[in-house]
């Protein structure tokens, strides 16, 4: 266990007489025992009066543990615990006035802690840690364990900085070294206290690598300009950002702390800081889930819709899309905030998607529902195939971020199957059109055609067909099945887009050829896993 020696009584000293609460001062004092922090603020006050009451020539040290104390020791140690003790953890109780009627003392026993402007006084009470819980209760998320995170007023690094050279300069004068670095962060301490109590309201542990996040926003008005100074002394350190309501930022203000000389400082800051009126406001109570992903195949029956929502200039030019017909089912599933969808590459509205489908992965953000079974799963997709016979789904399930990837991989180095209707203007006989089968590894050079070049930059892609099957229907019309590479771009191979894609049908049957209808009959990725019907 750590204790408090001689060494730390004009640190105790210093900052009881500055206005300092309890826990931060065992910060200050490098003190690194969690189950301290968690001790009642009102049992700490009095153990901090007791440690400088004592005679330094009868006792050089206080034990910090639950060892039975030797006489004239003070221990910071656990109290009975009853209903009034949960009730005060981290209060801002009156502390009766000591014997030795130490003013000092006394005061900074009913002040906001001029460090963490209160932050380790009244935000680590019992009320406010039901307060948090019936947030996160109320807004009805999934979830086995959890995160804490805090975001905190960028002053208090200011106020944390100007209490250590106060503490500095006192170790300075006795001698004493003191290493910024060995001081525990006020986040790792409030952490230490709130874990515990936030864990047994919510029956989970918690877990840094949880994807529930539970989060408090701090801020505290009344000392929002202490840290403008900064910005005169290291005007590099602040700059606009579009995203950002302030330039003084927490990293900002820091990164300001570092670069300012210690002589400077103080001639801005009072130092130990004063003791503030009011304490922070919790502006923000938070929680929030790590997306979930869902991936799967589907087909798409209709010549008449887009992939995704077909809106130009504001204004929608189908009724629905591929994405919304399978998103509106998983979003309602899920209870999400919002999606992103993405597959492997895409059909034109009036291309269909047959054979085994297309894959897609769906990103829902901050889920509320994220655990459901293979059956559920299965449900699910019925449900999507039920409501509409435009599109179907198949291979629904559940996937990690990571594994996303595959498909994306397979975009560009896979191939897909095609089936085209063909017509040409001069007539034709099977033998005219026979030798495309025996054409192997034809290489393309397509320049950006001209449909896309208003979203797509301007460039010549090559590309492969590795195979064709042609099909004779009558003398102006044939089927050609091709294997090609992935996004080859196939309708300007049939008419050759006024030659931009070379060679093209129309070059190699040496008349005017132009596609009627177009066919995805099969996206050669091997993703996702096939699951049994």
């Amino acid at each position: 266990m750590s204790s408090l020696t001689e060494k730390d009584r004009p640190i105790v000293q210093l900052l009881l007489n500055a206005g300092t609460c309890p826990r931060c001062i065992l910060r200050f004092c490098c003190v690194g025992s969690q189950v301290l922090y968690r001790h009642p603020h009102k049992d700490l006050m009095k153990d901090l009066q007791e440690f400088l009451k004592n005679n330094e020539a009868e006792e050089e040290t206080v034990c910090l543990d639950v060892a039975d104390p030797p006489c004239k020791r003070i221990r910071l140690e656990h109290r009975e615990e009853g209903a009034d003790d949960q009730n005060r953890n981290g209060a801002i109780p009156q502390i009766p006035e000591a014997d030795s009627g130490n003013a000092a003392m006394e005061g900074s026993a009913a002040k906001v802690c001029n460090v963490c402007l209160g932050i380790l006084q009244e935000f680590c009470e019992a009320d406010f840690v039901k307060k948090v819980c019936q947030k996160v209760n109320s807004a009805d998320y999934q979830f086995t364990s959890f995160v804490f995170s805090v975001s905190l007023p960028p002053q208090l690094s200011v106020r944390e900085r100007a209490a250590w050279l106060g503490v500095k300069q006192e170790m300075r004068n006795l001698g004493l070294p003191l290493a910024k670095d060995d001081i525990v962060q006020l986040k790792e301490a409030y952490k230490w206290i709130i874990h515990p109590q936030l864990s047994e309201e919510l029956g989970v542990p918690a877990d840094g690598k949880s994807l529930f996040e539970v989060s408090v926003v701090f801020a505290h008005p009344e000392t929002d300009e202490e840290c403008h100074f900064l910005a005169t002394a290291c005007p590099d350190c602040f700059k606009p950002a579009k995203n950002k309501q302030s330039v003084f930022t927490r990293m900002a203000v820091i990164k300001a702390l570092e670069k300012i000389k210690e002589e400077d400082f103080l001639k801005h800051f009072p130092c130990p800081p004063s003791s503030p009126k009011k304490l922070c406001d919790a502006l923000e109570i938070q929680c929030s889930n790590g997306a979930v992903f869902v991936a799967g195949r589907y087909n798409k029956y209709s010549r008449n819709l887009p992939q995704t929502p077909w809106i130009i200039d504001g204004e929608r030019k189908l009724e629905s899309s591929v994405e919304e017909l399978i998103s509106e089912h998983l979003m309602a599933e899920f209870k999400a905030d919002s999606f992103n969808f993405s597959s492997s590459g895409r059909e034109d509205v009036d291309v269909r998607t047959l054979g085994n489908g297309r894959p897609f992965a769906m990103e829902l953000v901050n889920p509320r529902r994220i655990h459901f079974t293979a059956e559920e799963m299965k449900r699910l997709q019925q449900a999507i195939n039920d409501s509409s016979d435009k599109i179907q789904v198949r291979d629904l399930q559940l996937v990690t971020r990571e594994a996303i990837g595959r498909m994306k991989e397979g975009e560009e180095e896979k191939t897909k199957t095609y089936s085209a209707l063909i017509r040409t203007d001069k007539a034709i006989q099977r033998e005219d059109i026979a030798f495309l089968d025996d054409i192997k590894e034809l290489k393309l050079d397509q320049k950006t055609p001209l449909r896309v070049l208003h979203r797509r930059p301007l460039a010549v892609r090559c590309r492969l067909i590795h195979t064709m099957r042609s099909e004779y229907i009558d003398e102006h019309h044939f089927r050609l099945h091709l294997k090609t590479q992935a996004g080859t771009y196939i309708k300007e191979f049939v008419h050759g887009d006024f030659g931009r894609t070379k060679p093209n049908i129309g070059s190699l049957l040496n008349r005017t050829a132009d596609i009627l209808e177009l066919d995805v009959e099969s996206v050669d990725v091997d993703w996702p896993p096939t699951l049994a019907d």
